[in-house]
C-alpha cells in the first residue's frame, strides 16, 4: 500500500512533467516552419490548454492530500526528446517528440493508478480520466506521423 507521501511525490512528477510539456508544446508551436507545418502548430496550441487543466488538476490533488505545489525552481526539465528542433521545417521530429512525450505520460499515469490501487481511488481516478486525454494525444500525433513521414 501506497503512502499519501509517495502518492504526492508521484503526482508531483506529473505535475513536473505537464508543465515542461507546456513549454515545449508552446515552443515548438512558434518555432517550427514550413506549409506543412500548420497543422501541427495548431494541434501543438489547442493541446496546451489541455496539459494546463492536466497540471491545475494534479496540483489540486496535491494540495488536497496535504502536500505543497512546487514552484519552478523546485522543477527539473528532462524532455530531451521534445525540444524545437534545429531545422525549423523538420515537422517529422516534432511529431515524434509529442509522442515520446505522450507515450512518458502514459507510463507515468499507469504508474501512478498502480501506485493508489487499494489506497487512494480519487488518486486513481484522476489519473484514469487524465491517461484517457494522453492516450488520444498519442493516438492523434501518431495519424499525422503516417501522413508527414511519407513526405
Amino acid at each position: 500500500m501506497a503512502t499519501k507521501a509517495e502518492i504526492i511525490d508521484a503526482l508531483i512528477v506529473a505535475y513536473n512533467k505537464e508543465l515542461e510539456t507546456i513549454l515545449n508544446y508552446l515552443s515548438c508551436s512558434i518555432d517550427i516552419d514550413g506549409v506543412r507545418a500548420e497543422a501541427i502548430k495548431n494541434a501543438l496550441a489547442g493541446d496546451i490548454q489541455g496539459e494546463l487543466g492536466h497540471a491545475q488538476q494534479l496540483g489540486a490533488r496535491v494540495r488536497q492530500l496535504g502536500g505543497t505545489v512546487p514552484g519552478s525552481q523546485s522543477l527539473k526539465m528532462e524532455q530531451t526528446f521534445l525540444q524545437p528542433p534545429k531545422d525549423s521545417t523538420d515537422v517529422v521530429a516534432v511529431i515524434r517528440g509529442v509522442i515520446a512525450a505522450e507515450e512518458d505520460a502514459i507510463r507515468t499515469y499507469n504508474g501512478i493508478i498502480k501506485l493508489c490501487d487499494g489506497t487512494d481511488y480519487v488518486t486513481q481516478d484522476l489519473a484514469i480520466r487524465i491517461l484517457s486525454d494522453e492516450e488520444g494525444h498519442r493516438q492523434q500525433f501518431e495519424g499525422y506521423l503516417k501522413e508527414y513521414a511519407k513526405g
